[in-house]
């Protein structure tokens, strides 16, 4: 007969999550995510495999968090403003919470590029991809821009939240936000 678990399965991936947020993949340990998450490292194994496949979860959990914000831009209807307020609200709660710092993707994008890892990219892919039609729809409310305006863009905007992702580890939220207004400044 099965052992019933004594731990609530999205409890513990939230923890991971915060864990993997705070020090990336390679740098936490299984001993790290024992100690975090409450549980030992055969309920990890058991449930999720190993820390891939709970890494793998982490980021679902984090989707599930970041899709809120997702789903605010894309049903609003403002165009070039519903980005500037995508990329004040993709920051926000780092300034509510200073051991979180930049974003879990752009963090996960940004460690695994050079690596192999076929699962992680692809989730890396589906995401960035996501984000610049949803950049790309907004920039199409403005008739006057062409499709090549549009595109170049578009990769300006996405480049540039990759690294208002990365300034949201260091600096402060002044500084952020005269990064944010600069950046509209130039669309």
């Amino acid at each position: 007969m099965a052992r019933k678990k004594e731990y609530n399965e999205d409890e513990v991936v939230e923890k991971a999550m915060l864990l993997f947020w705070k020090n990336g993949y390679e740098t936490t340990s299984m001993q790290m995510l024992e100690k975090e998450m409450g549980i030992n490292k055969f309920s990890i194994y058991s449930s999720f495999g190993n820390k891939h496949g709970l890494f793998l979860e982490s980021l679902e959990c984090y989707k599930q968090r970041v899709n809120i914000i997702l789903n605010k831009f894309k049903n609003a209807s403002n165009g070039v403003e519903d980005i500037k307020q995508f990329f004040y609200d993709s920051v926000s709660s780092n300034f509510k919470d200073d051991h979180l710092k930049g974003c879990l993707i752009t963090n996960t994008y940004n460690e695994f590029s050079e690596k192999e890892d076929v699962l992680i990219k692809e989730e890396m892919n589906v995401f960035m991809d996501n984000l610049k039609s949803i950049i790309i729809e907004k920039l199409q409310t403005d008739t006057s821009k062409d499709k090549e305006t549009i595109e170049k863009q578009a990769n300006y905007l996405l480049l540039a939240k990759h690294g208002l992702a990365a300034a949201a580890r260091v600096n402060t939220k002044k500084e952020i936000e005269d990064y944010i207004e600069m950046i509209f400044k130039n669309i």
